[in-house]
């Protein structure tokens, strides 16, 4: 199960790399630069649980008991922090 693991992460970051390589290709055909994006908040697995933690402070700003759960509230937590809202079921304060 584990070379099965290593091949799927090998062939993620030959993917990761292919998005980066074509991002800034684009934006060296229209002539601008790529705008750098700083992400706030990751996801982190803690035991059973998946942590979301602030970069900046290191904090911990929530958990949940599933991965889907917890990028979304990631993603809920990167929106609010650009200023946008979003509505989520569910949604823990």
């Amino acid at each position: 199960m584990q070379t099965i693991l290593q091949q799927r992460f090998a062939g993620l970051q030959a993917l990761r790399l292919r998005s980066v390589i074509a991002t800034s290709e684009f934006y060296s055909m229209i002539g601008k630069e790529q705008p750098a994006q700083e992400i706030r908040y990751q996801v982190v697995t803690k035991g059973k649980a998946y942590h979301i933690i602030e970069l900046a402070t290191r904090k911990v700003k929530g958990f949940r008991w599933t991965w889907k759960e917890a990028v979304n509230f990631a993603q809920h937590l990167e929106a609010r922090a650009d200023g946008n809202k979003l509505s989520m079921s569910g949604d823990r304060k």
